[in-house]
């Protein structure tokens, strides 16, 4: 039986060396080597990897069409096309694959249709933990000393990592404050130091 697959490309404004046909022509060879059919394309152009899901008019519809599983696999041209973050990666993981949609990283070589891929994907798994607890420690580290300078007492962590899921969703800071019932001082501290989570990992990334 042929597989069918969908095919998600994007790239950011940030972007200087990807275009959309520039991953749209390796994973369309790739398709045609492995015998699959393309029954859909999904693009977003100029988008941010950080945005979320309601920002992404193509990752949404991509997403939708796995809810109705109108393929069997999603072919994207690196990990960093689909997210920035090692969580948000194993959460889409665990959503395509509840649906039996399994998931071909062309840089990364991840298939999770085979036994080698599978054991990739239970390793991002043991990571991404790992990474939310490092996140968590370090928002909860520059809350403390917000709150030390204020004199206020240190939120608790599972509203910090509420309101570090409202920001990842692309909800702004007063939106978020007002859903939460937080400060917007401490909604802003908490997205600055996402954002020096984000850039020291992009930093070791490209070191």
């Amino acid at each position: 039986m042929t597989k069918r697959v969908a095919i998600y490309a994007r790239v950011s404004t940030a972007d200087k060396n990807q275009t959309v046909e520039n991953q749209l022509r390796d994973l369309l060879a790739v398709a045609e080597r492995q015998g699959w059919e393309v029954v859909a394309t999904f693009t977003d152009e100029g988008i941010s990897g950080v945005k979320g899901r309601d920002r992404r008019p193509g990752y949404d519809a991509l997403l939708k069409g796995v809810a109705r599983r109108e393929f069997d696999q999603i072919m994207a041209w690196s990990v960093d096309r689909l997210g920035r973050s090692l969580p948000d990666l194993v959460a889409f993981l665990n959503d395509i694959q509840s649906k039996s949609v399994d998931l071909y990283l062309h840089q990364q070589g991840l298939d999770t249709s085979t036994p080698s891929g599978r054991m990739m994907f239970q390793m991002l798994g043991v990571f991404a933990e790992f990474e939310r607890a490092m996140i968590r420690e370090r928002i909860m580290a520059g809350l403390r000393r917000t709150t030390k300078k204020s004199g206020r007492k240190p939120m608790p962590s599972d509203r910090v990592e509420a309101i570090r899921k409202s920001l990842l969703d692309g909800l702004g800071i007063r939106a978020t404050a007002r859903l939460h019932r937080a400060s917007t001082t401490t909604v802003t501290a908490i997205k600055r130091s996402m954002e020096t989570v984000e850039e020291d990992r992009l930093e070791s990334v490209a070191a």
